[in-house]
This record gives C-alpha cells, sequence and structure tokens, in this order.
C-alpha cells in the first residue's frame, strides 16, 4: 500500500518559514520522481517545486524561486520543502505527489500517480 503522508503545516506570519515533510512508504523512493503542488480555495492545484528521481533535476514555480528549497533524503523516504519570505499569497493546501515515469513534465499533476492527503499552510498579512 503507497502511503504518502505529509506533516509540518501551520499558521506563521507574512516573512516567515517553515518546513514541510513528505514521508513516503509502499514504493521504492529512490527510483521516484517527486513534486510538491498547491490548491488555495477556489482554485486549481497548483505546481509549486519537483524533483527528479535521480535528485540532479529541480524545478520551481516562478512565484517561490529563490524562496522555496525541495530536497530529498532517500535513506528516510523523505521529501522536503523549506519555505522561506512567505507571503499570504502562499497559503494553500500543500500536497506531495510521486512519479515512477522516467520521463515526464514535473509541473504537471497528470504526471503524478500517488498524492498525500495535503497539509493546510496558511500564512498571515
Amino acid at each position: 500500500q503507497v502511503q504518502l503522508v505529509e506533516s509540518g503545516g501551520g499558521l506563521v506570519q507574512a516573512g516567515g518559514s517553515l518546513s514541510l515533510s513528505c514521508r513516503v512508504s509502499g514504493v521504492t523512493f529512490s527510483s521516484r520522481g517527486l513534486g510538491w503542488f498547491r490548491q488555495a480555495p477556489g482554485k486549481e492545484r497548483e505546481f509549486v517545486a519537483g524533483l527528479t528521481r535521480g535528485g540532479l533535476q529541480t524545478s520551481y514555480t516562478d512565484s517561490v524561486k529563490g524562496r522555496f528549497t525541495i530536497s530529498r533524503d532517500n535513506a528516510q523516504n523523505t521529501l522536503y520543502l523549506q519555505m522561506n519570505s512567505l507571503k499570504p499569497e502562499d497559503t494553500a493546501v500543500y500536497y506531495c505527489a510521486t512519479t515512477s515515469r522516467t520521463s515526464y513534465s514535473i509541473n504537471q499533476v497528470r504526471e503524478y500517480d500517488y498524492w498525500g492527503q495535503g497539509t493546510q499552510v496558511t500564512v498571515s498579512s
């Protein structure tokens, strides 16, 4: 059974930081591409950051570049998202996701086959 469990969300003031974690089980973690997505109320789920299975390629949506950092620990089967200089517009439910594809569009929801349940991030102004 594949499980992705996010943690680390919460309430923070603008300019603050949060660190999200996603523990993955039931798949060979090191062979999977990984991503973080978010969904604000009334909006579609959108790409935040992605990391290829070898960790050689990372990708970020423009609005988080320079503020967020995605990383993975294959020994711990865990994906991370360090979020700094948070803004109110970063408020959303954040989801981690994984894909078995070796060639894929890293920023597309449809490319990922397993998802976590989401963790709420709220940034107050």
